[in-house]
């Protein structure tokens, strides 16, 4: 979908929206409408018992024969002194929708919001847009025979506002995120023939186009580092494993870097601890966290962020075959700690051990905050609303808390503690893969994953419930949904580019 900003006046063709806040109140392109329709919103809005301008609602209007568009939709923006830019990236995404479920294939959007919104109109008009791009988002590559009918309409989308330039410079930065966000969206949507270990590396070379330096180290160089954990979930797949190295040297390279980790398990069958076979085909998004890492590294990158960051993926297919890996067996990590593997199943922290482990030795970062779809527990316990956050460091958590709301990514913190990690001592090496029960499942995960931290500030992202959407949110379309890369971006930008 095209994006531009433009002069507040009438459109010659297409939709054409006015804002109405709370309790039926006209903003005053509403007003000027109104006035040019003679009178047909002030018609409708009296005799319209369901709308009353709460943020998300709509009222289509047929457009006055004299008038040259096709349609007058007025969009709800709730009370203007809650509307910050996030009701506007609500309000475009929604209007995107309501917009192609009506068949409009271009609109007119005004942003006039006067002074008692907490936001300046010219972000407020590129708020909207980016909302709008967000929720356009679609990946139908594969379906050839769709009806016009189910294809988007929508072309061009117009905002109107009275400093279009101002407008535009702070697009440029959305329209990044917006890009960024459908590349990390079609990487967790394909399928795993298409998407697997050599070919995710591949798609994570793209970014040297951006100036992000990138390594991927094959199988033997895996070995020769003894990245044990990880290469026992590969062994069981024809698709040998990988480990990618993204370095964006934003900040001068003068000093330890953010890192950030990524779980890049390409299809998960579960290996011989082998999953049932109904909702499997889900899997294929079971490398959602390294997406994500991966499209962080290129929104950095293509925004030139004041900040020096390295994003480490380990990405493997976990497999049944005759190679693989048996529960009871008992690999070495490249820690030197040995791990029972008692569920081949629990195989994303394995991936985590090792990639963690490489990133603290070789980069020695500032802070290292990895992203995993590594539990259904995390599901039974917060749902599909919220990611699980867990943290050895207060601050940490606190900033990544705070940069979730501020974006609509939200975490919530769960415990760590010494009562919980006694589950995941082994009778036979130094740590097993599971606990001993279902119980806190999310919890011995994380705490698995803390016995190969160091001192460094860490905080793990089980984003297991909220890496795929089976419905329609206002900015998220059904299907992959990039959670976590938004989140993180606003975390370096907020509380790290500027101490440079």
């Amino acid at each position: 979908m095209k994006i531009s900003f433009a002069e507040p006046g009438l459109p010659a063709a297409g939709a054409v929206v006015a804002g109405i806040w709370e309790e039926r109140e006209l903003t005053a392109t509403a007003r000027r409408l109104d006035q040019a329709s003679e009178g047909a919103i002030a018609r409708a809005l009296a005799g319209a018992t369901r709308f009353s301008g709460k943020k998300g609602e709509f009222l289509a209007i047929v457009a006055p024969a004299h008038l040259p568009v096709s349609r007058i939709v007025l969009a709800g923006l709730g009370k203007p002194e809650e509307a910050g830019s996030r009701v506007f990236e609500e309000v475009g995404g929604a209007l995107a929708a309501h917009l192609n479920g009506a068949g409009e294939i271009e609109a007119t959007a005004a942003v006039d919001i006067g002074d008692a919104a907490p936001v300046e109109a010219a972000e407020a008009a590129a708020s909207l847009a980016f909302g709008a791009q967000l929720r356009s988002y679609r990946f139908d590559k594969y379906r050839t025979r769709q009806k016009p009918e189910q294809r988007p309409s929508l072309d061009r989308l117009t905002v109107t506002t009275a400093s279009p330039s101002a407008a535009k410079q702070a697009w440029r930065r959305l329209d990044a995120t917006a890009a960024a966000v459908a590349f990390t969206r079609d990487l967790v949507s394909e399928p795993a023939n298409i998407i697997y270990p050599e070919t995710l590396a591949d798609a994570a070379r793209t970014l040297e186009q951006f100036g992000v330096e990138v390594e991927v180290l094959d199988e033997p160089a895996l070995r020769e580092l003894g990245m044990g954990a990880l290469l026992g979930v590969a062994q069981g797949s024809v698709r040998p494993p990988r480990l990618v190295v993204m370095q964006w040297r934003g900040g001068g390279n003068t000093g330890a870097p953010l890192a950030f980790i990524g779980k890049g398990v390409t299809f998960d069958t579960g290996g011989i601890s082998i999953k049932p076979a109904a909702g499997m085909g889900d899997m294929k998004w079971d490398m959602a966290g390294s997406a994500v890492v991966i499209g962080l590294m290129r929104l950095l990158a293509a925004r030139q962020a004041k900040i020096d960051a390295v994003g480490v993926v380990g990405l493997v297919e976990n497999m049944p075959s005759g190679t693989a890996q048996r529960p009871g067996d008992i690999v070495t990590s490249m820690s030197g700690q040995t791990i029972e593997v008692l569920n081949t199943d629990a195989e994303g922290r394995l991936v985590l051990a090792d990639a963690m482990w490489y990133c603290q030795d070789r980069f020695k970062p500032r802070l290292m905050i990895d992203l995993a779809t590594l539990t259904g527990a995390v599901i039974v316990a917060l749902g599909h609303h919220r990611a699980g956050l867990f943290a050895n460091d207060d601050e940490l958590a606190a900033r990544l808390i705070e940069a979730g709301k501020s974006v609509g990514e939200e975490l919530w913190r769960l415990p760590l503690a010494d009562s919980y990690d006694r589950e995941m001592d082994s009778d036979a090496a130094d740590v097993k893969n599971i606990g001993g029960g279902r119980a806190a499942g999310s919890i011995t995960a994380a705490q698995f994953l803390q016995r190969f931290v160091n001192k460094v500030p860490w905080a793990h992202l089980d984003i297991a419930g909220v890496a795929w959407s089976s419905k329609d949110a206002q900015t998220v379309p059904k299907g992959a949904t990039a959670f976590g890369m938004r989140l993180l971006d606003r975390f370096v930008a907020k509380y790290y580019e500027n101490d440079q």
